[in-house]
């Protein structure tokens, strides 16, 4: 009985130390920016408070989102007005739910479109279906405070 229990107690404490050394440490290293990175904001270049270009990326049918710090770091975006586009949402905060939805005139206005929640820290790319010219709210479901403004043009 008492080496049952011993055989029972060693292949908990293998199952166990082999679940802690496969786990992934839930975290990602970034490099601090260049000189020429900072310098480019203190210029006027792109902020983290919009997108850089019509749509933060180099390719026009793509807009980077991204969210830290329980709120979006773009406080507006470009999308093509007429085109399906895709965003590109980045979700650092390490556990956290997000996603991006949007909506017709203001935050409270008709969803048109709705992004799947995940939790960070990981990237995901949405497909959005063409929208016509004009200014719409991007929100994040679970923070319904993580507002933006999506220009379609």
């Amino acid at each position: 009985m008492r080496l049952a229990r011993l055989l029972v107690v060693a292949i908990l404490s293998a199952a166990f130390v082999g679940a802690c050394t496969t786990a992934s440490a839930g975290w990602t290293y970034a490099p601090a920016p260049t000189k020429a990175a900072a310098s480019a904001g203190a210029s006027g270049g792109p902020s983290a408070g919009t997108s850089a270009g019509p749509s933060g990326s180099a390719n026009p049918n793509v807009v980077v989102i991204s969210a830290l710090g329980i709120k979006y770091e773009q406080t507006t975006v470009t999308a093509p007005a007429g085109t399906p586009f895709q965003i590109q949402f980045d979700n650092k905060d390490a556990g956290t739910p997000h996603n991006v939805t949007i909506h017709q005139g203001g935050a409270t206005g008709a969803e048109l479109f709705k992004g799947a929640i995940f939790n960070g820290v990981e990237t995901r790319t949405y497909d959005v279906p063409a929208l016509d010219a004009g200014q719409y709210a991007f929100v994040c479901t679970v923070h319904p405070t993580m507002v933006g403004t999506l220009n379609a043009q």
